[in-house]
């Protein structure tokens, strides 16, 4: 069986590393608009996005999708839920 993640570690993971600096250190492209970051996003390319500080999400209004920080690990890492988690706590203990 695989690894098991406390919801509380998962609440941190998803709250405390912030999605701004996360999507930086992932190499999406993004740049500053408008006082928000708009990134690309990963499953449609486009850049109508932004990220909000405030509940630590992303946002593709293209596609309509929601991301969280370990959602863009997935996403943007190509791996799975169980190694999304390992990579953020790694980054989340440097």
């Amino acid at each position: 069986m695989g690894d098991r993640f406390s919801s509380k570690e998962l609440y941190g993971l998803r709250n405390f590393i912030p999605i701004n600096t996360l999507i930086e250190r992932l190499k999406i492209e993004c740049k500053a608009s408008d006082g928000f970051l708009r990134f690309q996003c990963p499953l449609c390319l486009g850049f109508h996005t932004a990220t909000k500080k405030e509940t630590n999400l992303a946002r593709c209004f293209n596609c309509q999708k929601n991301f969280n920080t370990i959602d863009l690990a997935m996403i943007c890492g190509g791996q799975s839920f169980v190694d999304s988690v390992q990579y953020l706590k790694s980054l989340r203990d440097e």
